[in-house]
């Protein structure tokens, strides 16, 4: 046959199409399969005994039960626990990928090290455990000796009323200084609501399970609010097989967040107008006779103040302030006052950062005019956990006198009576004389100010003049990349560490987690560290650790905790859940004998806890002066702030969290970053969201390059228009933008607290974050 070009191509075609009719081709690819596996540098799945470990999640507040899929020793999912009555079987994405945080290398420091380049180019020298003990302890030492042990300071972002952060404020206070500061959360406004208006010093605590209707001031309850296991696993309980059975649930937030999206209704404010909301609903209620007049008469004081207060915001005043219809504010109002068991609850996003304490407390107010306030699907009225005391600290003459000399932060003064800490306000105090040195020694615990904090910028400027900064950091974050000593902590699945109460849960509960694995580099339990530490400055500072480690320290404040009874077993599958029988309030037969029945219960379930109340006992629960729930009407009326209109040119940048981006201190796990949208990141830009009306007035179109410009800084990102943003409001996403932690996260997107210029919350004396004046061009 002649070969012509016409038939070479057919036989070649032919060819290719007869082959791929054989199982040639597929046997080619299993055996290139077979052979890259079998290369010695491709990782291979760990082959061993499957087995699982329970274990509690420590990268945020919310306390979820975790199960851990191991392969011998190595771990290899994590999964929620359905034993758990916290989070019976959910976790959130953050928890699921913590196996991250454990096994990345590249974020993780090996050992102790010291600085041996310039500040914050994250150069180390590894050293031993002992030296970095002396030189810490020889630097406390010297200001002993020098009689200003307040120069020692320190940042805690460890919860409130955990063991390691207690015992961090112990050591301070053993030396002689009051500046233990913490990192701001939803806590601490919680707390200045509660101490102001129920007198208690307990936890917030919302009966979200046996409510029927839900008015959510902020809260991100499907993005991370709370106990993010807990109220993802209520949603999804509230909308099973696509019924309703649920209580109805109404978002006010500026922006069509998920939850704003998925909720039953939407109330959209402007931005830092949500109190005059609350209190335009209030009045409306009392106007149409919406209350419990009894429990008004019975159990509350200054109710005729807040009455007139909530007169000056009738429904057409608070429209013209919010933005929100008077006819929509008139409606909820109604909703939730004609409700058997409304309840109105309070937060910012998922509760990373501080909120306002005046929208706070007039939330509250909507709770005592229904008289919702310690009944079942209400707010519960709890005291602390009744945790043991430790000793008294030795009496020593320097830490006397260094404690009594006032705070950095002024927290406590007659400036900010409320607040107990204020680390905003550091830098100003450093800034202010930075020759004077008034910090020398800063430890930085569970916190990355550098990064979290509104004025990120500002913050580093400070750390910059502080000569001696110790990380107890296990990551290479932004803030332990600028120490000079670094002792690095375990991670969350290779130690203990106790959770108190995670946020808004309606029970008194305790969480314990316990190693999962051995610590897989050179890193010491932080609390461990800090007795430690305290053993080598010695004198009283010793004198006030008596115990040999962590472990010791917190039997003996659980000692309480175990006397008082409790449970710490739970089978969902074996009765109701724990909310339905809170809700009956029976007796509670604790399920141990003894302390130490009670301690190998609590190390092998995780948690104790104790699902019964003593509702509507109003005279006992409420611990005011008046020994009623206090409106505090003058307070809020001082406080109140209406939004000034802004120029044609300025905007009011507003941060947001997701549910699936680390928003603290804790990086991300990478593989999170892969479930972003592109209008969230795209490629290595942040996506900032704006109306089309605004866009179109700045002369804007979809992914632009953008500058958004404050007074504290600029910042660049892409602009993607969305209609669910409210006109003359930019939204940023918080959580992006680092600049340390490696390749995975370094570079990704911007950071919008480096520019957040807000004003101070005039009651706690907390910094405003969440509206910052900005104007938008185009890069």
């Amino acid at each position: 046959m002649e070969i012509t070009r016409r038939n070479f191509i057919q036989l070649i075609a032919g060819g290719a199409a007869g082959i791929h009719m054989t199982p040639l081709p597929w046997k080619l690819m299993d055996d290139t399969a077979i052979w890259t596996q079998n290369w010695s540098w491709v990782p291979v799945p760990a082959e061993g005994r499957f087995h699982h470990e329970k274990g509690v999640c420590q990268l945020c507040r919310g306390g979820c039960g975790i199960e851990v899929r191991m392969v011998d020793d190595r771990a290899v999912k994590i999964e929620g626990r359905t034993d758990y009555p916290v989070n019976p079987g959910g976790v959130c994405p953050l928890g699921a990928g913590g196996l991250q945080l454990l096994y990345n290398e590249t974020i993780r420091f090996p050992g102790p090290m010291k600085r041996v380049g310039p500040r914050g180019e994250g150069q180390f020298a590894a050293i031993s455990w002992d030296e970095a003990y002396t030189i810490l302890s020889a630097r406390i030492q010297k200001l002993r000796q020098e009689n200003r042990p307040e120069a020692l300071a320190a940042i805690d972002g460890h919860p409130m009323e955990s063991t390691v952060g207690l015992l961090v404020k112990r050591f301070l206070h053993a030396v002689g200084s009051p500046n233990y500061m913490t990192m701001p959360t939803l806590e601490d406004t919680y707390a200045v609501t509660n101490r102001l208006m129920f007198g208690t010093d307990g936890p917030m605590a919302y009966d979200l399970e046996n409510a029927d209707y839900i008015l959510s001031f902020g809260c991100g309850l499907i993005e991370g609010w709370g106990s993010p296991g807990r109220v993802i696993e209520a949603w999804g309980r509230w909308h099973e097989g696509g019924k309703k059975s649920g209580p109805k649930v109404i978002q006010v937030e500026s922006r069509a967040s998920n939850t704003a999206s998925k909720a039953d209704g939407w109330v959209a404010p402007r931005p830092g107008t949500e109190a005059v909301l609350a209190l335009s609903m209030a009045h409306v209620m009392i106007q149409e006779g919406l209350t419990d007049t009894s429990f008004l008469d019975s159990h509350t004081s200054g109710y005729e103040n807040f009455k007139n207060l909530t007169a000056q915001y009738t429904p057409e005043k608070a429209s013209e302030i919010t933005g929100v219809g008077k006819d929509k504010i008139i409606a909820v109002a109604r909703e939730f006052g004609k409700a058997r068991s409304p309840l109105a609850i309070y937060g910012q996003g998922k509760g990373d950062l501080n909120g306002s304490v005046v929208e706070s407390m007039a939330v509250m107010g909507l709770n005592a005019l229904k008289g919702n306030i310690d009944k079942p699907g209400g707010v519960i009225l709890q005291d602390p956990l009744p945790y043991s005391p430790w000793p008294e600290l030795p009496d020593d003459p320097i830490a006397r006198e260094g404690v009594s000399r006032p705070r950095l932060d002024e927290a406590g003064s007659d400036k900010y009576p409320f607040a107990g800490s204020i680390v905003g306000n550091l830098p100003e105090a450093i800034m202010k004389d930075p020759k004077g040195q008034p910090v020398d020694t800063l430890l930085v615990l569970n916190a990355n100010p550098a990064f979290t904090l509104p004025g990120a910028a500002r913050f580093r400027t400070a750390l910059a003049n502080i000569p001696f900064i110790v990380s107890f950091s296990p990551y290479t974050d932004e803030t332990s990349r600028m120490a000079d000593l670094i002792l690095p902590d375990h991670t969350a699945l290779e130690k203990m560490e106790d959770t108190g109460w995670p946020t808004a849960l309606q029970y008194p509960f305790l969480g314990l987690s316990t190693p999962i694995i051995p610590p897989l580099v050179n890193t010491r339990h932080s609390g461990d560290a800090v007795i430690k530490l305290a053993d080598k400055v010695g004198g009283p500072v010793k004198e006030a650790f008596p115990w040999k480690s962590f472990e010791g320290a917190l039997k003996a404040r659980l000692q309480g905790v175990a006397d008082v009874g409790g449970l710490t077993s739970y089978d969902k599958e074996d009765g109701p859940p724990p909310w339905e029988v809170f809700a009956k309030s029976p007796d509670v037969t604790a399920d141990y004998e003894d302390f130490d029945e009670f301690w190998e219960n609590i190390q092998e379930s995780g948690f104790w806890f104790r699902p019964t109340h003593d509702f509507r006992a109003w005279s006992s629960h409420f611990k005011t002066p008046s020994g009623r729930f206090e409106f505090l009407s003058d307070l809020v009326k001082g406080a109140l702030q209406e939004t000034d209109a802004a120029e044609d040119d300025s905007l009011t940048l507003v941060p947001y969290g997701l549910i699936n981006i680390s928003t603290g201190w804790l990086p991300s796990p990478p593989f999170l970053t892969k479930t972003l949208f592109d209008t969230q990141l795209r490629k290595g830009d942040s996506m900032a969201h704006m109306n089309p009306e605004t866009a179109a007035k700045l002369g804007l179109r979809e992914g632009d390059f953008i500058l958004v410009t404050s007074e504290a800084g600029e910042i660049k990102a892409r602009l993607h228009i969305f209609e669910g943003s409210m006109p003359g409001v930019v939204y940023l996403p918080f959580g992006l933008g680092h600049t340390a932690y490696g390749v995975y996260l370094k570079g990704k997107g911007s950071n919008p607290a480096d520019i957040l210029k807000g004003g101070e919350d005039p009651i706690s004396g907390q910094k405003t974050w969440w509206t910052t004046r900005v104007k938008v061009s185009k890069a």
